[in-house]
């Protein structure tokens, strides 16, 4: 729903929290309003939320599901590009989709498993059209409650393994050079992953997540957040997951993920020199996504970076929180 409401955190409206000194504050957009925008988006750098106040909206039966397709390679080019197109041209806020492709690294499974959403009892005509028209092999979608929507997902959780999750953003490319540089990042998860595929038990899984301009459009509307995406530029959210059963092979496997998302923002660096991706474009990590040593700070404007730093030091002068939380930490 993000397209239609923004992120989460822009319909907080107040909250409360405890500070490093123990005092207690409630914060909003008029009350201690630096520290309001700096918890939208600054973690767990700032005291403790025990509770918050949301914005409610009406939730009916939505429409909703999955479709799987073989990833062949004729299915994978006409995917990525339906995801490029759709992303460029979102023109329904109440729709939603994430592309992920899923592959045991011993091939036994190749596949592209895709997450539709609309919030409404039917999609109007033409909104999934191009997803539809590539040849799901197994089409879950209906309408339902969203709850049910929800917890039919839970078939991709796998009990009792190890995950481990990473992120690239890069920007939305053009029509003309669209397949090529859709395909390059999907090659590079490919190549990267393979060299993990003696891991027992390992599955590797690339989610394209469309970051449309719309969402920055309705998070500024309703005063903004951390992250500060501009309003005038699409983005697509790369997520990685790798998941695997022993965590004796996690060395192995952190150093597959760092590889994986180095890879996919060296090959969006290629394509900027060369002029087919802008280069001049803001690409700021997506937190919940983020692996433990990814800079999620250091990819914030300078002017966010720097509101963090002056909050914190207002509120942690003493850094009680920075030895007794995990998370992303803001650099000195």
């Amino acid at each position: 729903m993000s397209t239609e409401y923004g992120w989460a955190a822009n319909s907080i409206l107040e909250a409360t929290v405890v500070l490093a000194n123990a005092s207690v504050v409630t914060v909003s957009n008029t009350s201690h309003p630096d520290l309001f925008l700096a918890l939208r988006g600054g973690g767990n750098n700032f005291g403790i939320v025990t509770s918050y106040l949301l914005q409610a909206y009406p939730q009916g039966d939505i429409w909703g599901g999955n479709l799987e397709f073989d990833a062949t390679a004729e299915n994978t080019a006409a995917l990525l590009t339906a995801l490029r197109n759709f992303t460029e041209n979102y023109t329904d806020g109440k729709a939603g989709i994430i592309l992920t492709s899923e592959r045991t690294l011993g091939t036994l499974v190749d596949i592209w498993i895709m997450f539709l959403f609309y919030n409404g009892p039917e999609p109007p005509e033409g909104v999934f059209d191009s997803f539809l028209a590539v040849g799901p092999t197994i089409n879950t979608c209906k309408t339902q409650r969203y709850a049910d929507l929800l917890s039919g997902n839970n078939f991709a959780v796998l009990q009792g393994s190890v995950y481990t999750i990473g992120t690239e953003t890069i920007p939305l490319p053009g029509a003309e050079d669209g397949p090529e540089i859709m395909q390059a990042v999907y090659d590079r998860w490919v190549n990267v992953s393979d060299t993990a595929q003696l891991v027992p038990g390992v599955i590797a899984s690339i989610a394209f997540q469309p970051m449309p301009k719309r969402v920055a459009q309705i998070a500024r509307a309703k005063g903004g957040d951390l992250l500060d995406l501009d309003d005038d530029i699409d983005r697509i959210i790369v997520e990685l997951d790798y998941s695997f059963l022993s965590k004796s092979d996690y060395d192995q496997i952190d150093q597959t993920m760092r590889d994986t998302y180095n890879g996919i923002g060296d090959v969006a660096k290629a394509y900027q020199q060369s002029g087919q991706l802008p280069s001049d474009v803001y690409l700021p990590i997506f937190m919940n996504d983020g692996f433990y040593p990814q800079d999620y700070f250091g990819r914030l404007r300078p002017e966010r970076l720097q509101l963090a730093q002056k909050v914190q030091a207002e509120v942690d002068p003493d850094g009680f929180w920075k030895a007794r939380t995990g998370g992303f930490k803001i650099p000195a």
